[in-house]
């Protein structure tokens, strides 16, 4: 069932970080609850949550709603191993006990028996990473998800991973400025038969088209802090934009609709994970598909024109 689920969806998972109100500022339940039923409206029949989305498991209980009279119509893919301390710091626990603890707790919250996909959120450097793929295996062994993957991982950690959960999927980071996973980390996974979700399609909002040259973040906005807003590499990521934008005009696409759908367009990627906390950030981009050769092409040129141009 859970196989056929995955096949069947159009290439845009629901990302619900941004309605778990850790890193979003001004996120109500209101608005969360919209944008899923949105989604759901659209056609979105896939959702990738984590025991870590929120505080107190919010992405959890603000999804458990949608999957109570209709489980079978939808893909929910889950992760462990990343949790919460009293004083709000996040952190990396891979034990087995953790994993096994946390799984079965986001599956109360979920109000469901079992995940579509269950995977380890990030591997823990206290512990053999084989060791959490045997605790997420065991989970599989009982039931409480169909298949298993790994999120946040170098393509050696995975292959580590993978001896131990065959055919085991991956979250990774893929977009026009961040190509690094297609070396060699996304062939490996799709050559082992699992499925592959890439994140940051839209590299925190700045490959959607909305952020300009001359924002500034709000106090609290961890963007401020990342190298892809920094410098000359924000100043060649809107030129990528600014060409992005010509071409979306002649190909009727937003900016936001080229970029994932050229994320998904290569080859072994198996769907993009797109975060939204207002329903008209979802309505955008679920309309992205995956892009005509010569419409990725132009894409490729365009990156490859950025390149060259730099310094």
């Amino acid at each position: 069932m859970s196989e056929q689920k995955t096949s069947e969806q159009q290439p845009i998972v629901l990302g619900l970080w941004p309605i778990a109100g850790v890193t979003t500022l001004g996120v109500t339940q209101a608005e969360a609850q919209a944008t899923i039923a949105t989604a759901i409206d659209l056609g979105i029949t896939a959702f990738d949550t984590a025991f870590s989305y929120g505080y107190d498991g919010e992405s959890d209980k603000i999804l458990k709603p949608f999957l109570a009279h209709d489980r079978d119509r939808f893909v929910v893919i889950g992760k462990v191993g990343q949790r919460w301390t009293p004083k709000r710091e996040r952190v990396v626990d891979g034990s087995a006990k953790t994993l096994t603890a946390d799984a079965e707790l986001s599956l109360r919250r979920l109000g469901i028996d079992s995940f579509d996909v269950l995977m380890l959120h990030s591997p823990d450097p206290q512990i053999a990473i084989e060791t959490s793929a045997e605790a997420i295996v065991a989970l599989q062994r009982r039931g409480l998800c169909q298949r298993t993957g790994v999120s946040n991982v170098t393509p050696s950690q995975f292959a580590q991973f993978a001896s131990v959960a065959r055919g085991a999927a991956i979250e990774c980071p893929l977009n026009l400025l961040q190509q690094d996973s297609l070396a060699e980390l996304i062939p490996e996974s799709h050559s082992e038969g699992g499925d592959v979700y890439v994140f940051w399609t839209l590299m925190k909002g700045l490959l959607a088209g909305k952020i300009t040259r001359e924002h500034t973040f709000a106090p609290g906005d961890s963007r401020a802090n990342y190298p892809v807003f920094q410098g000359a590499a924000r100043q060649r990521a809107h030129a990528i934009v600014d060409r992005l934008e010509t071409l979306g005009k002649q190909v009727k696409r937003t900016v936001a609709q080229l970029a994932i759908g050229w994320a998904v367009s290569q080859p072994g990627v198996t769907a993009a994970l797109v975060g939204a906390r207002r329903p008209e950030q979802i309505r955008e981009t679920c309309a992205a598909t995956r892009l005509p050769a010569e419409i990725a092409a132009q894409i490729n040129e365009i990156v490859a024109t950025a390149d060259s141009q730099k310094g």
